[in-house]
């Protein structure tokens, strides 16, 4: 089967992870008329509750592999999965994005010299590999944030510094595995982009993202993004120029910072998937990012990506769960016709873990991202 081909429903398509995130894909291809099979190690995995089937086993199984290898096309929900296992199943079936991307996007190394490589800018950086590479030409560097260049997110294996000692001890506390120190820049703004793919001819974007995070962990998305129009137009162009420099198939989600008072944009990172950002999409868009991940997938054009309203999406973590497990208030939010609640059916609430999200839309999306800030207020035991 060519990636032409389309695939139509009821094929069963397949999905590498099975957290909110394929929950949400698995709700997508049910509506759309596909059959699922989850690929997760959880036997409480969220996406397994509307997956036709759930193979619980590791990501590198090959017993597994081999049935997930049996879908019509396979997709993944995070970057972290074994690049290998998604080589491994484009031998035997379409997949998308392809197991080349997903490595890009797994290493910060590799991902800053392709973002560049596309003629792209990204914040000054250097990579700190051993501790020989941390000389007095880092300082050019500092103050900066010393990432790990794998396995890192929502703020996680990440340390700020500001001198050559305290970078020598980020970098040994991070256990001396391959970083990036990155130059901290005069920020005054991240968007997020969401780029849907299947070929050169067929591309969309949708509208930026405005991010507002707390703690490391994105809280709020904005939309449509309160900067200038040249400027949010500026960030899809670079992002599908960045998508087509991967020759990238499938949902990308690409981060970018403004600079400065003329807000210029770098390229902070890039997600293979459907992205916490584009959450809002569901509710406000005339088609999610979760549908396109199938359309894609089963060699279809991107649909419609026009935003219907504006709006703004809140996170909800497990920080608003009681301590004794008790639930947030939901009637408020409930009662607010202007709202829509995602659960992601997590078993356990953590601090720091996200457990759902939900939309205002509004006239504005100055108005709808208070809205939300006087709802998500009212979560909280």
């Amino acid at each position: 089967m060519t990636l032409n081909t389309p695939i139509l429903p009821p094929a069963m398509l397949g999905i590498l992870g099975g957290g909110q995130l394929g929950r949400m894909f698995a709700i997508a291809a049910k509506t759309m008329g596909y059959r699922v099979t989850v690929l997760d190690p959880d036997p409480d995995a969220p996406a397994a509750e509307f997956a036709d089937r759930h193979l619980c086993a590791p990501f590198d199984d090959a017993a597994a592999l081999n049935e997930l290898a049996q879908c019509a096309a396979v997709t993944t929900e995070f970057e972290n999965v074994n690049a290998d296992s998604m080589r491994f199943l484009a031998t035997h079936t379409r997949v998308s994005p392809s197991g080349d991307c997903v490595a890009v996007a797994q290493n910060r190394i590799q991902e800053k010299a392709r973002i560049q490589k596309a003629g792209l800018q990204t914040a000054p950086y250097q990579a700190v590999c051993k501790v020989e590479d941390i000389s007095e030409a880092s300082a050019e560097f500092l103050p900066g944030i010393l990432k790990t260049a794998t396995l890192g997110y929502d703020g996680k294996g990440q340390i700020r510094v500001k001198t050559l000692a305290e970078l020598q001890a980020a970098f040994a506390e991070l256990g001396g595995v391959d970083c990036v120190l990155e130059k901290m820049v005069d920020l005054r703004g991240e968007i997020s982009v969401i780029v849907c793919r299947l070929d050169s001819e067929n591309v969309q974007t949708f509208d930026p993202a405005e991010n507002i995070h707390e703690n490391g962990i994105l809280a709020y998305s904005v939309v449509p993004a309160r900067l200038p129009q040249d400027i949010q137009q500026q960030a899809r162009q670079m992002a599908r120029r960045l998508a087509d420099e991967l020759d990238y198939v499938g949902v990308l989600a690409v981060e970018l910072f403004a600079v400065g008072d003329t807000h210029e944009l770098v390229v902070n990172e890039i997600a293979p998937r459907p992205h916490n950002s584009g959450h809002h999409t569901i509710d406000a868009c005339a088609a999610d990012q979760f549908q396109q991940q199938v359309r894609i997938m089963c060699g279809l054009p991107p649909a419609d990506t026009r935003l219907l309203s504006p709006c703004c999406m809140a996170n909800i973590l497990g920080d608003v769960w009681g301590a004794d497990g008790g639930e947030p208030d939901w009637l408020p939010l409930q009662r607010d016709p202007a709202a829509h609640l995602h659960q992601y059916g997590k078993q356990a609430a953590r601090k720091g873990r996200k457990m759902g999200h939900f939309t205002v839309l509004a006239n504005d999306a100055g108005t709808a991202f208070e809205h939300a800030c006087v709802l998500h207020s009212t979560l909280a035991k």
